[in-house]
């Protein structure tokens, strides 16, 4: 078969794609309605893999289920005609939020939101896939759903469903993530490094509680962890780099007991984020020794517990860059602009994914129409213009259809 002809097909395809993620737009936003009425938290998501299974009932794939460290779902699309074999991940879990949007769907589980887009990943998750189904036997090579659980807590689904194995055919991987920090229309791109690596810590001091008014014959582990917090700011302004990225966070300080007792332990515990391991290697070491020299100096005894969560998220240059040509040359009026953004110092697990895989992780901006300053990601009032969501397909449509027949 000429290059001519393959192309010719390719575009066929595309258009067909295209033009059925169209049709659906409505049937998507209902889908991340009902999503966004039934958040349910990391590990936790029962009902809602059950609602995505039961999605794939009676189509022509094999499924997998319960991948994982909990309700991940693997759905394997073969396509009629020899190519490469791509993932495309779409996460599910929700936040221990409590909602405060006034819109007619929201969370009927109190303490519990999508307050960060994965219902919307989900819904055009599905409806691509349900597409990508139906036009198989033109599709070159084969295309993983991965239906992802649990990345907003660590340990995550994404490590776990790497060392499943069911991914190491893989010869490139794709991520998207909503983010109303964009406007509606724009993709952000960021090649390299693009977002942190995350680690928690939590100390708790030991030392030998009493009256205030007898200091001396006690061992004031507060006095202890204020000394910690302070000489732990110089890891990043000392220590580190100046050209690399550190942040080192208390975000929690236990020491709370009567005004005139002298406690006898506290416990603090902390975020690190991080660029790479070289830097992630540089805070761990200098915590620790502080953690030994707080011991030596005021007596007390120090439990740390130092976990790495998610490493940093590393987008393939090569694979990125084609994946920016494709989305600058789709000619598509839904994609009114593609652009580098900024690195992010946020945390995401699709990291693992591309640990192992060359592939690449973009932004579908999302901000509702009609306001200036909207709510973050993992704000009560989080919201997106659903718009948005066919974004997010057809931008995949794009990539997935040129890298099938490239």
């Amino acid at each position: 078969m000429t290059t001519s002809n393959t192309s010719n097909e390719n575009q066929t395809l595309k258009q067909q794609l295209l033009s059925m993620l169209e049709d659906r737009k409505e049937e998507t936003i209902q889908i991340r309605r009902h999503l966004h009425e039934n958040p349910e938290l990391s590990f936790k998501e029962e009902k809602t893999a059950k609602y995505i299974e039961d999605f794939y009932k009676g189509k022509d794939v094999e499924i997998q289920t319960n991948v994982g460290n909990g309700y991940g779902i693997i759905v394997t699309i073969k396509g009629g005609k020899e190519g490469k074999t791509i993932g495309l991940r779409a996460d599910f879990d929700a936040l221990p939020i409590q909602e405060e949007t006034d819109v007619p769907f929201k969370s009927k589980n109190p303490g519990v939101m999508h307050a960060c887009g994965h219902d919307g990943h989900t819904a055009y998750m599905l409806v691509l896939a349900d597409c990508l189904i139906q036009l198989k036997d033109s599709i070159s090579g084969t295309i993983k759903i991965i239906h992802q659980h649990a990345e907003e807590t660590p340990p995550g689904g994404a490590k776990s469903i790497v060392e499943s194995g069911v991914l190491d055919d893989l010869d490139a991987v794709f991520g998207t993530h909503l983010m109303p920090a964009l406007p509606t229309g724009t993709i952000g791109y960021r090649s390299g490094f693009s977002m942190a690596g995350r680690t928690y810590f939590k100390l708790v001091i030991k030392g030998k509680g009493g009256h205030g008014s007898s200091p001396h014959q006690s061992n004031d582990s507060i006095v202890a962890g204020a000394y910690f917090i302070t000489a732990i700011q110089t890891v990043v302004s000392r220590r580190l780099n100046p050209f690399e990225m550190g942040v080192v966070t208390i975000g929690s300080f236990d020491g709370k007991g009567s005004f005139n007792v002298i406690k006898d332990s506290v416990e603090l515990e902390g975020d690190v984020r991080y660029m790479n391991e070289d830097t992630q290697k540089v805070i761990s070491e200098e915590i620790h020794r502080i953690t030994r020299g707080i011991e030596e100096e005021f007596g007390v005894e120090c439990e740390l517990n130092y976990v790495p969560d998610y490493p940093p998220l590393y987008n393939d240059p090569s694979v990125t860059a084609k994946v920016v040509s494709i989305l600058e040359q789709a000619d598509d009026p839904v994609i009114e602009a593609v652009k580098e953004i900024p690195i992010n110092s946020g945390s995401e697990d699709f990291a693992y994914y591309t640990q192992k895989t060359p592939g690449t992780f973009y932004i579908i901006g999302c901000k509702p129409k009609g306001v200036d300053k909207p709510f973050l990601n993992h704000h009560p009032k989080f919201d997106i213009d659903e718009d948005a969501l066919l974004i997010s397909a057809k931008s995949v449509a794009h990539v997935i259809c040129e890298y099938s027949f490239d």
